[in-house]
């Protein structure tokens, strides 16, 4: 099955597959499938051709997901650093926005790079 441009997994349950779709979590893919009137434990290889096209619909027409989604959040990203923004200049800098220390703990923005000090002693001369 295809939703929104994304092949979703047949064996899963319905309500964790939708989560693979940019955009829709575990809450929202409830909320789904309740309007479209679908049993959570389905399997999405069980699911008829109607229950398909339901969810299909409710998604397209009520989200916002994919490439829709990702452009908005990037031009609400732009906007910050256009306007600068004490955000913007965090998300510029490539540091944590929402107020999180950085003396430690700010691996996941600052990406995984460990500068670990040697000891200060200068490298034995190389014979030439």
């Amino acid at each position: 099955m295809r939703v929104a441009g994304v092949n979703i997994p047949k064996e899963k349950r319905i309500e964790i597959s939708l989560t693979y779709v940019y955009g829709i979590g575990i809450t929202t893919s409830r909320n789904i499938l309740n309007k479209a009137q679908v049993s959570l434990d389905t399997r999405v290889k069980d699911l008829t051709q109607d229950q398909e096209d339901s969810i299909r619909l409710i998604i397209e027409k009520e989200l916002k997901t994919e490439g829709d989604l990702r452009r908005e959040i990037s031009a609400n990203i732009k906007r910050l650093k256009d306007i600068k923004s004490y955000r913007g200049i965090r998300h510029a800098k490539r540091l944590p926005v929402r107020g999180q220390r950085t003396k430690t703990n700010s691996r996941t923005v600052r990406g995984n790079k460990r500068n670990v000090a040697s000891s200060g002693r200068k490298p034995i001369a190389q014979k030439t």
